[in-house]
């Protein structure tokens, strides 16, 4: 056996536990710094997820239309993203799954069946433009911070099986930056899996959270977060809603919980009835302009 002695340091080479802390200027610096490096990291991950799903769509669109290079399918669909009011990546990804229009063909999709929007007034915010996302989502968030009275919370979507943060309010930068995809360990998760609300109550005491998303949670100033799965007729999650506190919970009333409940269903429809009828359209419009002349 081999027996490992350990020599204690010289005392030049022992720490000095009475160095001086940094001044006030050069601890903003690092924290500055420290921000700015994880916003970058989050715009990698970003990137790393929805630039694959981009450039499959380029490759898709280059060979149909016989496009010169991947800039020009670019360029169609960030215009026709733009048109329909939906993000690039949402109408790079129904491009990648829906079969291609026939050959010649100058309607990509001519049997498709056209629903009526699904009635919004569960979400008390007036007249809606249904086919704008960003005017829904903000609806709904604001509807949920309403009942549960709160300023803070957020919206995600479910893409890939993942939660993509779509709309927030009350959130500083780092918190926006590290859920900006969630796949464990939140509330928000919890609730997509089980399909059914969930409380909790104390973030800081929670078993629920890794240490890491614990610290980011409550230093965005939560101390406590509900969260609503969105879900259509089939009992399909599509996305979430959460809520977050200020102060640590004591949990919500049967009357609360309905009406969350009401959005939830009535966000899941919407958001079912979107990706069918605006998302498809959308699909239409870069078809119509792939083939015009001269584009």
């Amino acid at each position: 056996m081999t027996t490992v002695s350990t020599v204690p340091p010289s005392p030049d080479e022992q720490p000095d536990a009475r160095l001086p802390a940094p001044p006030g200027d050069e601890l903003e610096q690092l924290r500055a710094t420290a921000e700015q490096l994880r916003g970058q990291v989050a715009e990698l991950e970003v990137q790393a997820r929805t630039r694959p799903r981009i450039a499959l769509a380029e490759g898709i669109l280059v060979e149909r239309y016989r496009l010169a290079e991947p800039q020009a399918a670019f360029a169609l669909m960030r215009q026709a993203s733009q048109r329909a009011n939906i993000k690039l990546h949402q109408l790079a990804a129904a491009v990648a799954r829906t079969p291609g229009p026939a050959p010649g063909a100058e309607v990509w999709l001519p049997r498709r069946t056209r629903h009526p929007a699904p009635d919004l007034t569960a979400l008390r915010a007036g007249t809606l433009d249904a086919a704008n996302q960003g005017e829904v989502l903000g609806a709904a968030l604001r509807r949920v911070m309403s009942v549960t009275e709160t300023d803070m919370g957020n919206v995600q979507l479910m893409e890939d099986d993942v939660l993509r943060l779509a709309k927030h309010a009350g959130h500083p930068r780092h918190f926006t930056d590290y859920f900006a995809f969630v796949e464990g360990n939140t509330a928000c998760s919890r609730a997509a899996a089980a399909s059914r609300q969930v409380t909790v109550k104390e973030v800081e005491s929670s078993p629920g959270f890794d240490d890491e998303t614990r610290r980011v949670i409550l230093t965005s100033g939560s101390r406590g977060v509900h969260s609503i799965p969105l879900l259509d007729g089939q009992d399909t999650v599509r996305g979430v809603i959460s809520s977050h506190h200020a102060r640590p919970l004591a949990g919500f009333t049967q009357a609360q919980l309905r009406e969350l409940g009401t959005t939830g269903r009535t966000m899941g429809s919407w958001i079912t009835w979107h990706q069918g009828t605006v998302l498809l359209d959308a699909l239409e419009d870069l078809h119509r302009l792939a083939l015009t002349p001269g584009r």
